[in-house]
């Protein structure tokens, strides 16, 4: 069987995280895709979007977002107009997936993750390394789990979230759409959309403000 033809969206540091998980027997990487034209490497290919139009043949993995930018993840990704096919998810062969998980589409899954049993990982969803998703969570849609990440069971994390490296959070709550996680928070209630949080026991930052 031929390998199918990859592009990676952005040349960005989860981009070339992504290279360490492709199998190099399925897939033939053809290089980065980045709106940036003053980017340049010595090492890959750099292509502007015009290439998606030109070789329909080639499928995509789209792994923009920061904590910075992390809120303009779906609209960065819409405005790709790929078709829904074109998308992969990669799995790093590191990576232990449970029975009865569910993953989406356009997905990126890096070394040492654990997603255990009937999980639900929605699409444009990034897991960075040694990160554990417990039994029964969900991830919606376009969020963004740092490294050392460790979600007890039956959470639900909403859409286009952020969580920080190292922060870890208790079973059976909720974390509202486009949320932000700070780094090394311990989340111990729910969390309402369009929040930051972050400490031990980690508070919003919006209700501190709004009592100051």
């Amino acid at each position: 069987m031929p390998k199918k033809k990859l592009l990676i969206f952005p040349f960005n540091g989860n981009g070339l995280e992504a290279l360490d998980c492709i199998d190099s027997e399925k897939y033939e990487f053809l290089g980065f895709i980045d709106d940036d034209v003053e980017k340049t490497s010595d090492k890959y290919q750099l292509f502007s979007r015009t290439i998606l139009e030109k070789h329909q043949e080639c499928f995509v993995l789209a792994v923009p977002g920061s904590p910075a930018s992390f809120t303009k993840r779906a609209t960065i990704i819409d405005s790709m107009y790929v078709d829904p096919a074109r998308f992969v998810s990669v799995i790093h062969p590191g990576a232990h997936v449970g029975r009865n998980v569910l993953l989406g589409y356009n997905c990126l899954i890096m070394a040492g993750v654990v997603i255990t049993s009937n999980a639900r990982i929605g699409n444009h969803v990034c897991v960075l390394p040694n990160s554990v998703i417990h039994h029964d969570v969900v991830v919606d849609d376009y969020t963004l789990i740092g490294s050392n990440v460790v979600i007890a069971g039956g959470t639900l994390v909403g859409k286009n979230c952020y969580l920080g490296s190292g922060s870890n959070v208790i079973n059976g709550i909720e974390i509202g759409a486009f949320s932000l996680i700070g780094l090394g928070s311990n989340l111990v209630k729910s969390v309402s959309n369009h929040d930051i949080v972050i400490g031990n026991p980690a508070k919003s930052l919006n209700t501190i403000k709004t009592v100051s």
